[in-house]
């Protein structure tokens, strides 16, 4: 399609991994997955709104716990995307995103369309795609709310879905018509998702979306007005920079989807029933939707050996996985946890979820090796007042001069040179040597070389989360204190 000026691409990319664990986490959610093909889902989304406007109008809303890792996996475009981030101070869902975003890009283009589309959807079918874009983004001109209905292809209730009112025509445009919503329905009972299907009158709703920046924010403005008076005070405090009131005003906002709050309530939402392939792989049993399967309908992925399994996942991350004699089961291992369970109760691995989150267990939480957009570090040990790292730094990179309240650290080198930040002091160690960093003492570490380093780390004391860390300075746009 012929990138319209006035088009911007909004990913959201702050939901957190609950239905795809234990290969997503709370801080390394779906979209972070490789679910089909080599590329994750937010490489894919990414590129595919690449192919409707040009990086500089692309912005990525998310929250602080998930930044470097995305950061991390948009390296390709990292120079293009350098100021594409807006940053949530916590994830308020999909309303106070938006509504922000379209705030701080009326500044910048009073004339701005959104396309605002998840991170962590398949979608296939690139040029049908852009074609629903195009027409959606010229009803959008003329005020509407535009959504992507999908033709429903069971009598599914995880999905909402879209009844539009076919009596009257907004517009059509390549095969493609634009309707009024007539009404949307949430997750439906089996019975009444049947009726739906064998009537062919409705159409899931993608939560895929074309409008004016203008629009949705009167529309925010009409539906939810406390919503909408708070997004000039917290749009001047991300302007401002001022991070703390940032996020008590934030944290002041109702959480609220654009589906409830908006678009439910609003005459000017506008439906097109689209052509191409979506799924938003809700779970571990939708991957045959996206998945090419065996001829026993197995969906394989990793290093599995199989005897006689029939219609089941099967997900190695590292590991190598024996399966014999299943039929219709998931089986996923990962190196810290591991899923089984038959196929129609994988909805219930968000149950799971919740009860590793109310027993305080890592597991619920990230993987035992996180990425970061300097290298990555891998929790090998922990224990009451200890934990034991491996940390990898690329080559040219350095983590924040930063220090530590509750914990001291000790560096040991195995492989390459470290260049070490300790208070005043500046100086490099090479394998086997090793340095201490005391409790509330500045520092950093770096890998001045061309190869990879690695060091162990050893951190000792009463308290060893992540958010014990208070930033100076950094590299990659992380908040530092002034």
């Amino acid at each position: 399609m012929k990138s319209d000026v006035h088009l911007y691409a909004v990913i959201l990319a702050g939901g957190s991994g609950t239905r795809f664990w234990p290969l997503s986490r709370h801080l390394y959610p779906k979209q972070l997955l490789r679910i089909i093909g080599d590329e994750t889902l937010i490489q894919q989304t990414l590129r595919r709104v690449l192919r409707c406007v040009p990086a500089e109008q692309v912005i990525i809303s998310t929250t602080p716990a998930q930044a470097d890792s995305i950061r991390h996996q948009l390296g390709e475009w990292k120079d293009a995307l350098q100021d594409s981030f807006v940053i949530e101070p916590e994830g308020r869902n999909t309303a106070p995103a938006i509504g922000l975003v379209a705030a701080e890009l009326l500044l910048r283009d009073p004339m701005a369309v959104m396309l605002v589309l998840p991170a962590d959807h398949v979608v296939q079918g690139d040029r049908r795609f852009q074609s629903a874009v195009s027409f959606g983004v010229q009803l959008a001109h003329q005020g509407q709310l535009v959504t992507f209905g999908i033709p429903p292809l069971r009598p599914e209730t995880g999905y909402g879905y879209i009844q539009p009112e076919q009596k009257i025509r907004l517009g059509r445009k390549g095969g493609l018509t634009g309707y009024p919503v007539a009404r949307f329905v949430e997750k439906p009972d089996a019975k009444t998702a049947m009726r739906y299907l064998k009537s062919g009158e409705y159409y899931w709703n993608s939560g895929i979306f074309v409008w004016q920046a203008s629009a949705i924010l009167e529309e925010i403005n009409r539906h939810q007005p406390e919503l909408g008076a708070a997004l000039k005070p917290i749009g001047q405090a991300l302007r401002s920079g001022s991070s703390e009131r940032l996020a008590r005003l934030y944290h002041k906002l109702a959480p609220v989807s654009i589906d409830h709050g908006v678009m439910e309530r609003s005459d000017r939402a506008a439906v097109i029933p689209v052509e191409f392939l979506w799924s938003d792989v809700g779970n571990w049993s939708s991957l045959e939707e996206v998945a090419p399967r065996d001829k026993a309908g197995n969906v394989v992925s990793g290093k599995v050996v199989d005897l006689g399994s029939r219609d089941s996942i099967l997900y190695a991350d590292r590991r190598l996985v024996a399966t014999i004699g299943l039929s219709g089961m998931v089986v996923v291992d990962t190196p810290d946890a591991t899923l089984v369970c038959p196929k129609d109760r994988s909805q219930d691995v968000k149950a799971i979820v919740e009860v590793l989150k109310k027993q305080g267990a890592p597991e619920h939480l990230e993987h035992r090796t996180v990425f970061r957009p300097w290298g990555s570090y891998t929790v090998l040990e922990e224990g009451k007042g200890y934990k034991v790292k491996r940390v990898s730094v690329n080559p040219g990179g350095r983590l924040s001069l930063q220090l530590h309240h509750q914990r001291s650290e000790h560096w040991v080198v195995i492989a390459g040179m470290a260049r070490v930040t300790c208070g005043r002091r500046v100086f490099d160690i090479n394998v086997g040597q090793s340095t201490g960093i005391p409790k509330n003492t500045r520092h950093r570490l770096e890998n001045p070389g061309s190869e990879q380093l690695h060091i162990i780390e050893v951190q000792n004391g009463p308290y060893l989360g992540e958010d014990d860390i208070v930033r100076f300075q950094d590299d990659y746009g992380r908040g530092v204190k002034r």
